[in-house]
């Protein structure tokens, strides 16, 4: 994570990251202080796509390309889908967040292509969010020097409690930046140059997903913490 700025760059940084959380939290934690400031200009009379019931198949496509491939193969970088489903897309961005290979690109190269699963919506792109899970620059250069590599493997993704008893009191509040959270549960297998098995911890995280109904889903930012 980047130093605080006192330059406008950084307080532009710092702008971006309170409107993507002003737009989560809203939906997080129904705070009717927060509808209300995401709903003051007014409500639009687009139908806000409804909640789905929580999948636990890990079988989309998206969501498994990066567990399919053979161990030890080169890894390419991640391509976002195009769905109007936020569940779909939160797998797919999970995956996409959790896997690496030091092998197959650099890490500006990987910065860029996560960059490109976020929404154009600057005000409500939580860029730094991101470009945190990814190995630093120096880090990266350590691993690659081992040919380490990540894969991932997601069992399980739903919109959080909070987030659906949110829009079941005011549907229509997400209507102004169609963000739905979506928390993601999954296993990151990491392996490098030698290497029979490697190691795998377990992984949990909430994506802030935009899926506004005229556009595919994007990602929004990750939450810093995790929503049950």
């Amino acid at each position: 994570m980047s130093s605080r700025s006192t330059n406008p760059g950084g307080a532009s940084r710092v702008r971006r990251r309170a409107l993507l959380g002003t737009a989560v939290l809203m939906v997080l934690v129904a705070l009717a202080g927060l509808a209300a400031y995401l709903t003051r200009d007014g409500r639009t009379s687009s139908k806000a796509p409804a909640p789905q019931a929580s999948s636990a198949s890990p079988s989309s496509t998206s969501s498994a390309s990066a567990s399919s491939r053979p161990h030890g193969s080169l890894g390419d970088l991640p391509v976002p889908p195009s769905t109007h489903d936020p569940i779909a897309f939160g797998k797919a961005a999970a995956v996409a967040l959790w896997s690496y290979d030091t092998r197959a690109y650099s890490q500006r190269e990987l910065l860029a292509a996560l960059r490109g699963w976020l929404t154009s919506e600057k005000k409500y792109a939580d860029t730094a969010s991101v470009d945190a899970l990814v190995p630093s620059r120096a880090l990266w250069k350590e691993l690659a020097a081992n040919g380490q590599f990540a894969t991932a493997k997601v069992n399980e993704a739903h919109f959080p409690d909070s987030f659906t008893q949110a829009l079941q009191a005011d549907p229509g509040a997400i209507t102004t930046a169609y963000v739905y959270a979506v928390t993601v549960s999954g296993k990151q297998s990491i392996a490098w140059k030698g290497s029979s098995h490697g190691g795998a911890e377990n992984r949990v995280t909430t994506l802030a997903v935009q899926c506004r109904p005229s556009q595919p889903c994007a990602l929004a930012g990750v939450l810093s913490a995790v929503a049950p």
